[in-house]
């Protein structure tokens, strides 16, 4: 099934019109790879004021700065995304592609938890980070995994898989 939709994809002609742009691929998959380096950016930020390394902010407000560009950046990841996909469709019948695609699902929904989980609590005391803190390394482990999933065909070939 997914073979035939690649193949019916890669047919079509946006498809292949965007291959012949010899730099347009090039240049989704830089503000792809970039909007994904925003989001891991913006996460570790969070997370260093959750788990205590960074003092400049409370929790509650670094959440507020930082959200807004994972959110921008997702738009902008998921666009390019999307692109990629009906540019180079043979991506799809990769299983490490689809494992991204769940890895970036998952990873989102716990982004969302720890602002969530920040106003639940309404505290900044280190008593009422204890699952925000959870949630945001969970969702930098997430969002590493989908980074590294995107490289999924490069880590094979470089480990002779």
């Amino acid at each position: 099934m997914i073979i035939q939709l690649s193949n019916w994809v890669n047919g079509l002609p946006i498809s292949i019109s965007m291959r012949k742009i010899t730099w347009l691929i090039p240049l989704l998959q830089i503000f792809h790879i970039f909007s994904l380096g925003m989001i891991l950016s913006s996460i570790v930020m969070i997370n260093m004021r959750l788990w205590g390394v960074s003092h400049g902010q409370t929790a509650i407000a670094s959440s507020r700065q930082f959200l807004p560009w994972i959110w921008w950046a997702l738009a902008v990841a998921t666009f390019s995304g999307i692109a990629l996909m009906v540019g180079a469709p043979r991506s799809w019948r990769d299983s490490i592609f689809v494992a991204k695609l769940v890895l970036i699902a998952a990873a989102t929904v716990v982004s969302l938890t720890v602002p969530l989980l920040l106003r639940i609590n309404k505290t900044d005391g280190k008593e009422g980070l204890g699952f925000a803190a959870i949630a945001g390394a969970l969702a930098l482990v997430l969002w590493m995994g989908a980074t590294l999933a995107g490289r999924g065909r490069w880590i094979a070939g470089w480990l002779g898989i």
